[in-house]
């Protein structure tokens, strides 16, 4: 890897009032933000926005709400005690930027770590590459002498036109925990969409199948996440009420909603001594009409 000044189309700027790495290529732009690690920005040619951060976004030591959060150690507070930090520790350090590259096919090859995070069992490592679809690679090593267990997400917000008039593919007849309805488990019936009854999602699909396509024909494009080495799906929209009161979201809850990869819940990881983890993701658009 070499450092970013080296290769042409990285840079320094501030991005949603956020200190990022800009990243400029002829088939995309993109940034990620030092605090937390997090993509807040994926633009492919001849594409809008792909993601959705709050414009009432509040600033460090608060965690960024949108973007691409990195949740690790755990996820939410699963395993954990309530003393810690929701959504693990990697979304509210600082991060630091480590190598660039430009790879064979011309797409830019970031390298990232967090920083301040030694007294963890774990240590993380992140590698994102933009180019006409954004690839990101979370990287987890056990230095111990014993197996760890760990859950992980990148807990994506997507922008879209009305959350009410999307509907996710990719999840039909898929069994999931619905969090809003005491963790009980149901069978999707069709895509998914928000639910008329409770007007929210909060839902975690184990064992599912690596390939989401969020269909939004108010933005006319299609948006799929594909998934290696993540056994779970998250979707998410917290719906009118609950929005209400979060300070960062209020009226803005129509705007986008999260399809994350993930390990969660049943789905956890055991790493064992010595040995690494990579979840990865791959997100691309298509133009529908």
């Amino acid at each position: 890897m070499t450092e970013s000044g080296d290769i042409g189309g990285v840079r320094h700027g501030l991005v949603h009032g956020f200190e990022a790495i800009v990243v400029e290529t002829p088939a995309a732009t993109a940034a990620v933000s030092l605090f937390g690690g997090q993509i807040l920005s994926f633009v492919p040619a001849g594409h809008d926005e792909v993601l959705w951060v709050s414009p009432l976004v509040a600033a460090p030591p608060t965690p960024i709400r949108g973007g691409i959060p990195v949740c690790w150690p755990y996820f939410a507070r699963e395993g954990q005690s309530d003393d810690v930090p929701s959504h693990g520790y990697a979304r509210t350090a600082r991060w630091a930027l480590t190598g660039s590259r430009t790879t064979e096919n011309g797409d830019t090859e970031l390298e990232l770590a967090p920083e301040g995070l030694d007294h963890l069992d774990l240590t993380v490592h992140m590698t994102v590459r933009v180019g006409a679809t954004l690839t990101q690679g979370l990287h987890t090593h056990n230095p111990r002498l014993a197996a760890v267990t760990m859950t992980e997400a990148f807990h994506n917000y997507f922008k879209v036109a009305d959350v009410r008039r999307v509907h996710v593919e990719g999840l039909r007849e898929l069994t999931y925990i619905d969090k809003f309805d005491d963790m009980r488990t149901h069978t999707q019936d069709g895509n998914w969409s928000l639910p008329e009854d409770s007007g929210r999602s909060d839902r975690v699909y184990p064992d599912a199948g690596g390939t989401y396509r969020i269909i939004d024909p108010g933005l006319r494009r299609s948006v799929e996440v594909t998934a290696r080495g993540g056994r779970s799906a998250v979707v998410w929209n917290p719906g009118e009420a609950s929005a209400s009161g979060m300070a960062d979201v209020g009226s803005h809850w129509r705007e986008f909603v999260c399809v994350e990869a993930a390990n969660v819940g049943p789905n956890r990881v055991d790493v064992p001594a010595g040995s690494d983890h990579s979840l990865w993701q791959t997100i691309s658009v298509t133009q529908i009409h």
